[in-house]
């Protein structure tokens, strides 16, 4: 069933989120034999009523298209997201009600913590996610995976020159703020409710040179315990959330 032009979402809520916010990319959708409760039957009226027929299958051939996930009895086929450069990057910080939300990801080269951070990023509201093209896991079928959904939400602009595209953030009245564990302001001294990239690096080494010498400043996460640092994604989700409580 599967092929280049679709990509799968599973699970009642993911898939209900797809009909509410882009009905359009819904292309089918799969339901188990057995599965006939009220949210099942509610998520059946709602993609009905966007002109998608339900299909009825096995919970084996849900688990072919997608693998052994809680895919809840339910399966779509949904149109894949345009991937962004960095000029569509920049074209659509225009069309942001409110004050940007971007969350940079400097070096995540496990496609697990790409696909959390995509989550995470999906849940705090984010309006973009920013990578390197040359030093980042893709969002491919592992992040997707772990990305339950989200991955179908999250722009995510892969861009080949991070630094550059930092400083265009800059003109544009972003402020581009970096994590760092020396850092001698804490996440909650920082001002968060202004326009906002937010500078995630890899596991261990952090972000590159460049990237620093291109933040307008930095924070660091205070940690209690005998761990230096966090998951790239416990950490994003910490930070991100910060500037949701600073928001109101």
């Amino acid at each position: 069933m599967a092929d280049h032009k679709r990509n799968f979402v599973y699970g009642l809520h993911a898939i209900g989120a797809v009909i509410e916010r882009s009905p359009e990319r819904l292309l089918e959708l799969w339901m188990a034999q057995p599965r006939d409760d009220a949210r099942a039957r509610a998520l059946k009226e709602r993609a009905l009523a966007v002109g998608i027929r339900v299909q009825p299958a096995s919970s084996e051939s849900l688990a072919k298209l997608v693998g052994d996930v809680a895919h809840q009895g339910a399966v779509a086929a949904i149109r894949p997201l345009k991937a962004w450069d960095e000029h569509e990057l920049v074209a659509r910080l225009s069309q942001i009600n409110g004050h940007p939300l971007l969350l940079v990801l400097d070096g995540v080269t496990d496609p697990h913590n790409l696909g959390a951070c995509l989550r995470t990023a999906d849940a705090a509201g984010v309006h973009a996610v920013v990578i390197p093209k040359d030093r980042s896991a893709a969002v491919d079928g592992v992040a997707r995976k772990v990305a339950a959904g989200a991955a179908e939400f999250v722009p995510v602009a892969a861009v080949t020159n991070l630094a550059r595209v930092l400083e265009l953030l800059k003109e544009r009245g972003i402020w581009v703020v970096g994590t760092d564990g020396e850092a001698a302001q804490t996440l909650y001294q920082a001002d968060l409710k202004r326009p906002l990239a937010l500078i995630l690096g890899a596991e261990g080494s952090g972000m590159r040179r460049l990237t620093r010498e291109r933040c307008d400043f930095v924070v660091r996460i205070p940690m209690a315990g005998q761990v230096a640092s966090l998951n790239v994604s416990v950490a994003a989700g910490v930070a991100l959330f910060e500037a949701r409580r600073q928001r109101g």
